[in-house]
């Protein structure tokens, strides 16, 4: 039986001659699911796209073949190109939000791919990715990450494919969900006959779905992954410190077309200057919404912010300068903050030139400071996002966060996507600067071992309330 995918001695590298792949070879069997592993910037994405003949601007292939369905992906007509794509392959990346039309509703997305438009139909691919009736009707802005992600999921199987690519598939998801989606993939496997590759750093997804497993080797090797130690700094009593960000009686409802989603209910939410606070709870429960609320880009219905003691505006542009500088947000979809047209050394400047932080003559040196900070080579600047793997993309969205000086950061799922030795160097750097700067932490993530290494304390939301709120110790090793 021809294999549905052939990759041989595939290497892939930029016109710079940066490495982006590392001669590769793999071939999988019909109704089978085949895992990609490796550390950030290893290529996975990169072989992903390029089993369907989509290369990163500036890269080309320098040595092998790439056989999906029996066509060679770089030699055929761009009209049979399509035509796979379209039909025959389906390909969901690691930030899905941002294939999602923003002013169409959840069933909308889902009615204008399928081959079924029945209601029921898209009801019932809905069900089958666990994305609740309910969210028909909501919008890309009013589902979470998680959400987001398998919706896109759906409007991937609504296609009935032959070859279905993920990219970090899991990423984001709480464990219960984790478990759900791995399952939904070996019956798609199992029943439906589809070949499913997957990139994926979780070593539980791999080990409960792969039928085999490439692991790809980076261009610079990264150091093996270090124990997570309690690197955290005892946290600061005094009355100042206490202030830090309050948020009162916080409600936030999204409404379209009579359908009202309440996504926080009466929330009550402190970070204390100099602390780490932890924010966890099930995939749609409203962690995302409040962190947006925090750095003023989602607008409250009620409820009252302040910061220091004093009154913080809802929306951000009514903040001042500073009050701006002083908050940021690192979104789990690092593309919302690195425009694709600017190259990441461009990206990290834009904020240096806005706050004046440092002088014109000094901005490409802080520059390299911000990648040197977060682990990426000085060259990366003159690099696009599309040129970076995704973890190399979350690092420099954590880089342009950092170019304010800021005094709070909002980290939404950061590693969420990150090989394990990236998370905890990432991690380690966020605890370092919190150590020397006095900066507050909040870190949205579902990972209780990086809540309990990391943070101070914890909030649990579920259906946008606060259900819990406790101290690192009583937190202890138990679920939450």
């Amino acid at each position: 039986m021809t294999s549905p995918v052939a990759v041989t001695d595939l290497e892939i590298r930029l016109a710079n001659g940066a490495t982006l792949l590392n001669a590769t070879s793999m071939s999988l069997q019909a109704g089978k699911i085949a895992a990609l592993t490796g550390p950030s910037g290893s290529g996975k994405t990169t072989l992903l796209r390029a089993l369907i003949g989509d290369l990163p601007q500036r890269a080309e292939v320098t040595s092998g073949t790439v056989q999906t369905l029996g066509q060679n992906v770089f030699t055929i007509t761009p009209e049979a190109l399509r035509a796979l794509r379209r039909h025959r392959v389906a390909y969901v990346g690691q930030d899905p939000g941002s294939a999602l039309n923003p002013r169409m509703t959840a069933a909308q997305l889902i009615t204008e791919v399928t081959t079924d438009r029945a209601p029921h139909a898209v009801s019932a691919l809905m069900s089958e990715c666990r994305l609740p009736d309910a969210l028909a009707h909501h919008r890309p802005g009013a589902l979470s990450g998680g959400q987001q992600r398998r919706l896109a999921l759906a409007r991937a199987l609504a296609r009935k494919p032959e070859i279905l690519l993920l990219d970090e598939p899991t990423a984001g998801l709480d464990t219960a969900l984790r478990d759900e989606i791995v399952d939904l993939l070996r019956r798609l496997a199992a029943d439906r006959g589809i070949t499913i590759i997957l990139a994926c750093h979780d070593p539980h997804v791999v080990d409960a779905c792969a039928d085999t497993v490439t692991t790809l080797s980076s261009p610079a090797a990264a150091a093996p992954p270090a124990a997570r130690r309690k690197t955290c700094p005892a946290p600061d009593t005094t009355v100042a410190a206490r202030d830090g960000l309050r948020a009162t009686e916080l409600r936030v409802a999204f409404t379209h077309r009579g359908h009202t989603h309440q996504a926080l209910d009466s929330v009550h939410f402190h970070a204390p200057v100099g602390g780490a606070v932890g924010i966890t709870g099930p995939s749609g429960s409203g962690k995302t919404t409040l962190l947006r609320t925090l750095a003023g880009l989602q607008k409250s219905d009620a409820g009252s912010l302040t910061w220091g003691g004093h009154p913080l505006p809802s929306h951000v542009r009514k903040r001042s300068r500073e009050q701006q500088k002083c908050i940021q947000l690192i979104p789990q979809n690092p593309l919302g903050a690195l425009n694709p047209t600017r190259t990441i050394g461009a990206s990290l400047t834009r904020p240096l030139q806005l706050h004046r932080t440092v002088s014109k003559p000094h901005m490409p040196a802080r520059v390299r400071e911000l990648l040197d900070d977060v682990g990426l080579p000085a060259d990366f600047a003159d690099r696009y996002p599309h040129e970076l793997s995704g973890g190399q993309r979350q690092r420099a969205s954590i880089a342009r966060a950092l170019a304010t000086a800021p005094d709070l950061l909002l980290c939404d799922e950061v590693t969420s996507a990150l090989d394990p030795a990236t998370a905890d160097a990432i991690l380690d750097l966020l605890t370092r600067l919190r150590t020397e700067r006095r900066l507050t932490l909040v870190l949205v993530s579902h990972e209780l071992d990086l809540i309990t290494t990391y943070t101070d304390s914890v909030h649990v939301l579920d259906q946008g309330r606060i259900s819990g709120s406790r101290a690192l110790e009583q937190v202890g090793g138990q679920s939450v």
